[in-house]
């Protein structure tokens, strides 16, 4: 599809900011594919890469029939064929001879040869050969790999680049390079998928649920990414392009204007205060959560630690993590949520079972319980560490009391297990339950007997509240944040904390929603944990209101009916705050 200059496209602004880089379309092959120019004194060193690639992916595909051959299996012919196809003399004469014409990198080169080959396949009137398409698709990005020279899994961005997908799965994100990615876009997602969190907390722009950025956009397509209004521009000119280097250096100034609040404590003008942390999933956004001035880390998501990984983190290796987190915020607190597997989050070296309904399966904490080997390791990790600052542990997807219980009893095994290795730990680690689902809600005030806080995930509670598939841009509209409903089990949790005398947290996306906090801070809110990047500006809003007023705003806005009405009245009242952002 012929794309012109400045073809705009719309989807749902999932992370503030502004980027301008070339696209690199995300697929199956994960990896990505640079058109490098090479010298002439270049060619003989391309060719012997090419040469060895071949090589060692004649290796691969023999050592794997070998070993489907040991375990019984009934049909290794296929790998014959995959091997012949690694003596194709036509393909590799073909290769070599345009890497001495083009001068380009031979892993471009190749790709180049490759989709020529599977287009003149795909397109051929026999069924039989139509079908080998797979065949010389599957041997060719096993030769890519190799001459990447990284495994399957591992993504690299040598150059700035806007990554365009039709989704990303935590396991995709987790293997991509972070080092070169200006932002995300996606073909489906809501606000609060996987993409818009991870793309916060990298502080990237993103817009997702654009349906047809993978038709019409390129590789190498020049992009403007706008993650304040959700659009996206292909091929912008010259002026388009002038407009929004504007626009972002005049946001990149009022961001610095909050670097004011960094030390100052998020207290109302009538002396309430509350703490703002920061919500991390990798052990590199440390330093972020630190510039920030976060006041600890409210929400560590640990299952990346075991993403991509040929086996499952060990304890040694999970305790490093942990303790260097502790001792980077100390004396802040560190809220290390146990991992939160299943749904969209898979781990390699675990069979997990494939579901019609994974994100009401066999998931977080239900994961763990069936699996203590595992969890305990985790346990284990995360009490080692506790020596070293102020950790602190929360359980996923609790729906039941019985399940706190069952942690709980696994967790005094692990103490037990310390103690007799005379290892040290703080005995006395704070333990909370994650209210994520309608049930845990309503029975909050008898979980509340059970644990030392509670911690809401807004993600999640007003996803099964609502029955909305979060990720799903189609029924986008359906997902209201602030539904009555989801109000009114809010407040009921905060409510039964306090009745029970236990603090109350949030860390799903509504703490970081600028519209939503004075609604948050009157309800009773004492912990907001969000983005980094959000930090100071719910510091901002606390500061320049009163408690008083805030509790007005939500007897207000409790006597709406409808959502909608609800959110316009939150916007009116946090408009004159927040102006000046």
């Amino acid at each position: 599809m012929n794309v012109s200059l400045n073809e705009t496209i719309e989807g749902i602004p999932a992370s503030p900011g502004i980027a301008i880089g070339p696209a690199f379309l995300y697929g199956k092959e994960d990896f990505v594919i640079y058109r490098r120019k090479i010298k002439d004194f270049d060619i003989p060193k391309e060719i012997a890469r090419f040469e060895e690639a071949l090589i060692n992916t004649r290796k691969e595909l023999t050592e794997l029939k070998d070993s489907l051959a040991n375990k019984g299996a009934a049909n290794t012919k296929i790998f014959d064929a995959h091997l012949l196809l690694l003596e194709d003399r036509m393909l590799i004469e073909e290769v070599i001879s345009r890497l001495k014409e083009e001068k380009f990198c031979v892993e471009y080169i190749f790709s180049q040869v490759l989709k020529k080959y599977i287009n003149a396949f795909s397109q051929m009137g026999d069924n039989y050969i139509r079908e080998r398409t797979s065949d010389i698709s599957d041997v060719g990005r096993r030769i890519l790999r190799n001459l990447l020279g990284h495994r399957k899994g591992q993504i690299l961005l040598n150059e700035p680049t806007v990554v365009v997908a039709h989704d990303l799965s935590p396991s995709d994100t987790a293997a991509m390079s972070k080092t070169n990615l200006l932002a995300f876009i996606t073909d489906i997602g809501g606000k609060t998928s996987h993409t818009a969190i991870l793309a916060k907390s990298l502080e990237i722009p993103a817009v997702v649920g654009l349906g047809i950025a993978t038709r019409i956009i390129r590789p190498n397509d020049l992009l403007i990414v706008d993650g304040y209004s959700g659009l996206v521009i292909i091929n912008p000119d010259t002026n388009k392009l002038r407009e929004y280097k504007q626009k972002k250096t005049k946001n990149i100034n009022k961001e610095k204007r909050l670097d004011d609040l960094k030390d100052l404590p998020a207290q109302t003008t009538d002396g309430h205060k509350v703490v703002v942390a920061a919500n991390i999933e990798f052990p590199n956004e440390i330093d972020s959560v630190i510039s920030h001035g976060a006041e600890g880390i409210g929400l560590f998501r640990t299952e990346f630690l075991f993403m991509n990984k040929e086996e499952l983190a060990t304890e040694q290796e999970q305790f490093e993590i942990y303790k260097q987190a502790a001792e980077k915020v100390a004396p802040n607190p560190v809220i290390i949520r146990t991992m939160d597997v299943g749904g969209d989050k898979f781990i390699s070296p675990v069979d997990m079972p494939d579901e019609i309904h994974p994100f009401l399966g066999w998931r977080a904490i239900r994961f763990c319980l069936a699996r203590p080997e595992i969890f305990k390791t985790q346990l284990r990790a995360i009490l080692r560490a506790s020596a070293y600052g102020n950790i602190r542990i929360m359980y996923p997807m609790i729906s039941c009391v019985e399940e706190i219980k069952g942690a709980n009893k696994l967790l005094d095994e692990c103490k037990k297990e310390l103690k007799k290795k005379r290892r040290k730990f703080n005995p006395d680690i704070k333990v909370g339950a994650m209210i994520e689902v309608p049930s845990a809600a309503i029975a909050s005030d008898i979980m509340a007997k059970e644990v030392d806080f509670f911690s809401i995930g807004t993600n999640d509670l007003v996803q099964y509240t609502l029955a909305v598939d979060r990720a799903n841009e189609k029924v986008a509209y359906l997902y209201e944040p602030a539904h009555p409903a989801v109000l009114r089990l809010i407040k009921m949790t905060i409510d039964n904390a306090h009745d029970n005398n236990i603090w109350v947290g949030m860390c799903g996306e509504m703490a970081g929603d600028l519209e939503l906090v004075l609604l948050l801070l009157g309800m009773g809110l004492d912990e907001f944990s969000a983005p980094p990047l959000s930090v100071p500006k719910i510091k901002y809003i606390i500061r320049r209101t009163s408690l008083e007023y805030a509790r007005q705003v939500v007897e207000e806005a409790m006597s709406f009916t409808s959502p909608k009405e609800i959110q316009a009245f939150l916007k009116k009242r946090v408009e004159p705050l927040t102006k000046d952002l």
